[in-house]
């Protein structure tokens, strides 16, 4: 057990802590293992766990008169849905593992409790938020300012650049994902790619070949006020 508890003590969301208002927080938390595909949570429910993924990814998506849609993806360190527990609101997305992942849950109320006593504690808190707040706003600048095409450009090339330039990559996500993701339908997404072929990009399958970065990054004009880097 004790070394779950460190786990949790060594993300940067607890690192400044004082040593009681961290007791407070895990005494009642508790690591899991999860599948892939494991629903985590549900829109509408209480938000009754602040979720922290220790390994692994985890989609958020939303739902709405048999439509569905993918909200965002989170890695390791990533919490959510952080607003829902300290507001003590119901959650605004639902959340399921896209691989095998294993995330620390800890209790709502543990969390605005230590929330309204600790100083170093929330100011980590607001400073999470913020950082969500910001990453909201730029994936809203990149759907609304940006055509269905070079949406695609920019994220071919954040994930180019990303594994290292290498001659091929796969792309991590299902295409249906990568389409939900940067809001258009899975058509939209193979039009674009066809569209992107003049610009060096040959897509089979999951692998991607960029044979022409300079002239795609070109066309795409990545800018640091929408892409996150």
């Amino acid at each position: 057990m004790h070394s779950r508890i460190q786990e949790i003590r060594d993300l940067p969301l607890f690192a400044t802590t004082s040593d009681e208002a961290f007791q407070t927080l895990t005494r009642g938390a508790y690591v899991q293992n999860f599948p892939t595909h494991a629903e985590l949570i549900t829109e509408g429910e209480s938000a009754d766990f602040l979720h922290i993924i220790i390994s692994g990814c985890v989609e958020l998506f939303s739902a709405w008169q048999g439509r569905e849609t993918t909200m965002s993806f989170h890695g390791p360190d990533a919490t959510f849905i952080l607003a829902a527990t300290i507001k003590d609101r119901p959650y605004l997305m639902s959340a399921r593992t896209i691989e095998k992942s294993r995330i620390i849950m800890i209790p709502s109320e543990d969390v605005r409790a230590v929330f309204e006593t600790d100083p170093d504690f929330a100011k980590s808190i607001v400073t999470e938020l913020a950082g969500c707040y910001r990453g909201v706003i730029k994936a809203s600048k990149n759907i609304k300012l940006r055509s269905s095409t070079e949406r695609i450009a920019n994220y071919l090339l954040k994930s180019y650049n990303a594994l290292g330039k290498p001659k091929d990559f796969t792309l991590e996500l299902e295409k249906r994902r990568i389409a939900a993701l940067l809001g258009m339908t899975p058509e939209n997404l193979s039009r674009g790619f066809a569209v992107l072929k003049e610009k060096g990009v040959s897509v089979r399958g999951q692998t991607v070949r960029i044979t022409d970065p300079e002239g795609l990054a070109k066309f795409a004009k990545p800018n640091r006020l929408i892409d996150s880097w």
